[in-house]
Formats: structure tokens, C-alpha cells, sequence
């Protein structure tokens, strides 16, 4: 998706054309995107669904981190009821999205409920990626539509073939899910605080997955990030209101600002 933005920003487009543009990455991307659909399709019947429960799961939760979630806490061995929590908290970001996205897309009726139910990481990124309400909401359908049509068009094939591979394993599937949970966290560890809150989740999901029911390891490393977001601001780093602060403050003293500004902008370029 980084890599299609800077074309959809070319100078001299003109407003069609644009948009024919946005409407083609977003096929691109629901393509792209429908393929893990294959991972997921071969995992949930090799984890005990069976075909219409599998293409239910995707049709109606249609959140791949969620849904794989899901299928991975059942498939362990977990409880409905962790399997459930697992999926709501990796689907909360999907809120925040609709939050964001409210002003430029319909808010009520049948195209309201629809934009709600289409509203996941691919669609809001090629949405956020337009400069104006139009090509927001032809990022947003385009992207949106696509992915669903293609996820559930290939979690169906991988269902079908999940009833004739005895280990998913073997392909290379189980796998799958989590080079695509790596891809949608990679891009957000822009800064040395994000980093370092992802490792230390990851330590608490390793230490605690041999002694907790599948499942609670990923609740246990959710409340890494809680803690980190509760946390007093003087235990977190310094950011770029906290910088402007201090070099305000050091004017106010005499000082020329010079230094305090030059020790922000290392630490700007060190992240």
C-alpha cells in the first residue's frame, strides 16, 4: 500500500483519473489481501470447523487478525469464550478506524451498516490515502469491497482443500497467519517507544503461553500495551509537545534554545 500512494498523488492527474487510479489499487490490494484467505479456509477446518461454519466465520466476523485468532485459541484447545475475548480485542482497532473515517462516509441506514462491516486495516489505509471525501470513499469501497469478495472467494477454496491436506503444516499455512500479523505490525514500529512496547508483549505472550490456556497469552500481552498507555507521561518518552516545552522553557530562562532544539531533532532522527 506505501508503495502505490506516491502514484496516487501524481501531479497533473486530473480528478477521473484519480480515482480510476485509487479504484485500481484497491482491486490490487483485495487480491493481495484475498489470498491469505487460502491460510485461513485450510486452518479452520483442519482446526474442526467444518465448511459452512468455516465460510460463516469469514462472511460475518470478516477481520483476518480475529479470525485467525479464533481458529488458532479453538484449535488449541481453547474455550469458546477465550476465543471470543482473542477476536474482540484484535478487532477494537477496526472501531478506532470507523472514528476516524466517520466524516467522509455514510454514517446511517443500509450503506451505514455496510461501511461498518467493511471497515478494516486495507479499507481505511487506501481511504486515509485520498485528499478529498471523493477519493476517500472510492479508496475506502473499493478497497473494501474487493478484500471481502476475494477473502471469502479463497477462504472457500482453502476450506475445500483443508478437508483433503491431513496437516496444514506441511504447506506451509499455519505460517501464513503470522508472516500476515507481521506484516500489519512491521509498518507500525516507527518509534522507540512502539518497539520496545511490542517486544515486551511478545516476552509476556512467550513466558506465559506454556502455563496459561490458549488464548490468555494474547490477552496477557494486550495488557502490556494497556499498561504502557496508563503509564504517568514522566515514565514515557519525551515527545515533540514535551520537546517544545522544555525549549520554551529554556528561553523563558535566557537561553537561546539553540541547544535543547538540536538534542530534540537527534532524538527526532534517532526514532
Amino acid at each position: 500500500m506505501n508503495d502505490a500512494s506516491p502514484s496516487l498523488a501524481e501531479p497533473g492527474t486530473d480528478g477521473e483519473g484519480r480515482l480510476r487510479a485509487i479504484r485500481r489499487t484497491g482491486f490490487s490490494i483485495g487480491l493481495a489481501t484475498g489470498l491469505y484467505g487460502i491460510s485461513f479456509g485450510a486452518l479452520a477446518t483442519a482446526s474442526g470447523l467444518d465448511l459452512w461454519q468455516a465460510m460463516v466465520l469469514s462472511a460475518v466476523m470478516f477481520t483476518g487478525g480475529s479470525q485467525f485468532a479464533f481458529i488458532g485459541v479453538v484449535g488449541g484447545g481453547g474455550s469458546a469464550v477465550g476465543a471470543a475475548l482473542a477476536s474482540v480485542l484484535l478487532g477494537v482497532r477496526n472501531t478506532l478506524y470507523g472514528l476516524i473515517l466517520a466524516p467522509s462516509l455514510p454514517r446511517g441506514g443500509a450503506r451505514g451498516l455496510v461501511r461498518a462491516h467493511l471497515t478494516i486495516d486495507e479499507s481505511a489505509a487506501l481511504a486515509a490515502s485520498g485528499t478529498t471525501v471523493a477519493q476517500k470513499r472510492a479508496g475506502f469501497w473499493s478497497a473494501g469491497v474487493w478484500v471481502y469478495v476475494f477473502w471469502n472467494l479463497f477462504s472457500l477454496v482453502g476450506a475445500l482443500a483443508g478437508q483433503y491436506v491431513a496437516d496444514p503444516a506441511a504447506w506451509g499455512l499455519d505460517a501464513a497467519a503470522a508472516a500476515a500479523f507481521l506484516a500489519l505490525l512491521w509498518p507500525r514500529l516507527r518509534s522507540l517507544e512502539t518497539a520496545a512496547i511490542a517486544v515486551a508483549a511478545a516476552f509476556v505472550a512467550l513466558v506465559t503461553t506454556p502455563s496459561l490456556p490458549p488464548g490468555l497469552p494474547v490477552l496477557a500481552a494486550a495488557l502490556v500495551a494497556v499498561v504502557a498507555g496508563v503509564l504517568p507521561a514522566r515514565w514515557r518518552p519525551a515527545g515533540p509537545a514535551a520537546g517544545a516545552s522544555a525549549a520554551a522553557g529554556s528561553r523563558a530562562d535566557g537561553d537561546d534554545g539553540a541547544g535543547p532544539v538540536m538534542e530534540h531533532d537527534d532524538e527526532q532522527e534517532d526514532r
